[in-house]
């Protein structure tokens, strides 16, 4: 699943590519894509606004137009693509935005993806943004806050750091390299951390992701992000999908589920 860096590599580049151009018309192959409002009303709403900018909120793209937000969350394998106006339509090409000079398509293999338009008054107000936790760069992410948060949190801080309500763009590949860096069992209760163990987590947490946003993020399986552009951060993966002896001790590495997640961790490393 695309995590935080895979969608802000996604955002600059589609950035680059689509601001300032009109939405000419929508069309909708596949309408479970759409969580609100309904198709009649996104694909109306959408005609003629222009797109003004493009912002991240944890693994929710924004796309800012004059007078909405328009939400899309790529989930499992969801990226944009660019086509020339009226080319065939291919298998899993689900939405389709005509713009001033090309068609901008949403293709997802396994169509889990979302996408929800609000006003730009209402955005903040309604589900999913105001589920969301606090950002990884957030000034106001600091120990208390967590300390706060994980009180009575008695699950495998590997799970919780996964939990969005919290800290928003972690994902599994991330999770892994965190704790690694940290020095922290996954399978520590949340409840049980040390505000030192905390506070390792949330400088490992904004060095991990600053890095892989400046490699462009994860490629890992079948994610792209919007057309041809591959992260390189799997290149500098320290714990997550390795195998064999760990690179800073030479123990085994070990591979575990942790609430159903594929799990990598060293036991010297992190007992």
């Amino acid at each position: 699943m695309p995590e935080l860096p895979e969608v802000e590599t996604v955002k600059e580049t589609l950035k680059k590519l689509v601001v300032n151009k009109q939405i000419n018309n929508v069309n909708i192959y596949y309408d479970k894509i759409i969580e609100f409002p309904t198709c009649d009303d996104f694909k109306k709403n959408l005609i003629g606004e222009t797109i003004v900018d493009i912002k991240r909120r944890g693994k929710w793209l924004m796309f800012e137009l004059k007078n909405y937000f328009l939400l899309s969350h790529l989930r499992m394998e969801g990226k944009y693509l660019f086509r020339e106006i009226g080319s065939e339509v291919t298998k899993h090409e689900h939405i389709s935005f005509i713009l001033d000079d090309c068609e901008l398509r949403y293709k997802d293999t396994r169509k889990f993806g979302r996408m929800y338009l609000f006003k730009k008054d209402e955005a903040f107000n309604n589900k999913p943004l105001n589920e969301l936790g606090k950002e990884p760069f957030d000034e106001t992410l600091d120990v208390t806050y967590l300390k706060t948060k994980y009180a009575k949190k008695r699950l495998p801080i590997k799970t919780v750091l996964l939990d969005q309500s919290i800290i928003v763009g972690i994902g599994n590949i991330y999770d892994d390299e965190v704790l690694f860096l940290s020095q922290i069992n996954p399978l520590t209760q949340a409840n049980m951390l040390t505000n030192e163990q905390l506070q390792k987590i949330i400088d490992n947490t904004k060095s991990v992701l600053t890095k892989a946003i400046n490699l462009g993020g994860t490629t890992i399986r079948s994610y792209e992000s919007s057309e041809g552009v591959h992260g390189r951060f799997q290149n500098e993966l320290l714990i997550h999908g390795r195998s064999g002896q760990c690179i800073i001790c030479g123990s085994e590495i070990v591979k575990i589920k942790v609430g159903g997640r594929g799990t990598y961790y060293c036991p010297s490393c992190q007992k």
